[in-house]
């Protein structure tokens, strides 16, 4: 079996005297979509900065693939591959979707955004940014400015932004929150379509959109992971049933 894409060991974070992350292990595979559900007050945005390195741990590890980068800053984190979409994302409302597309991809290989030679001349960029349009299901808006999208739009628009720089591991934080309902249904199927081709980290309170995307689930309960596993055995664990309910808001 091949090396976990992400490895969290004994990870421990404190506000003052509170333990926000409390001894966290957890593996995500390659090519997994490993969800993390908690109620409110779980910790699970200070884990997911925490990983990004946003925030610094007090104790414990983290393993990008077979690199330590414990006590590492962003960029380095970046650099391997674990990306937060708006951690590379900085959407341009001027520019079209496909330009933002093309920056982002010029981003990952080292272009300097100073070098302003026009992106329809960068052939490279345009090639990654008409596949992940196409992946995204952003063609029809390809040549819309961003500033003109649905706020689904744009989400969907950072996601591809953040595929254009070729992750490794891809955290998605909340990516369906303030949709509508139809524009969470195309979300769910934009990433039920990556499943398998990223390796993706996802924190979301839409149980249906997790129920149906995860290959695996780990519960986060006060800072402390009390189960991992599959769909059907979080449905059944009993202390996940005694514990978390579905509240709608985050850590």
């Amino acid at each position: 079996m091949s090396a976990p894409s992400l490895t969290v060991e004994g990870l421990v974070r404190y506000f003052g005297g509170l333990k926000a992350t409390d001894e966290v292990s957890l593996q995500v595979r390659p090519g997994e979509l490993h969800a993390i559900i908690g109620p409110n007050g779980a910790g699970k945005t200070t884990l997911i900065n925490l990983l990004t390195g946003e925030l610094a741990s007090d104790a414990g590890r983290i393993l990008i693939g077979d690199v330590d980068v414990s006590g590492q800053p962003v960029q380095q984190r970046v650099e391997l591959g674990l990306l937060r979409s708006y951690q590379i994302t900085s959407v341009f409302d001027s520019f079209t979707v496909r330009e933002n597309i093309c920056l982002a991809a010029r981003r990952r290989r080292g272009v300097r955004l100073a070098v302003w030679k026009p992106l329809i001349r960068d052939l490279e960029s345009m090639q990654v940014a008409e596949r992940i349009m196409q992946q995204c299901q952003l063609v029809h808006v390809a040549d819309e400015v961003a500033a003109n999208l649905a706020y689904g739009q744009r989400r969907q628009l950072e996601i591809a932004m953040a595929l254009a720089a070729e992750p490794r591991l891809l955290l998605l934080d909340e990516p369906m929150a303030g949709m509508s309902a139809a524009e969470g249904v195309a979300a769910i199927e934009l990433l039920r379509s990556l499943k398998g081709q990223y390796t993706i980290v996802l924190v979301e309170h839409d149980m249906n959109a997790v129920f149906s995307l995860a290959d695996r689930i780990s519960v986060l309960v006060y800072g402390k992971i009390i189960a991992t596993g599959t769909v059907d055995e979080i449905r059944a664990h009993p202390e996940v049933q005694k514990a978390y309910l579905g509240d709608d808001e985050d850590a």
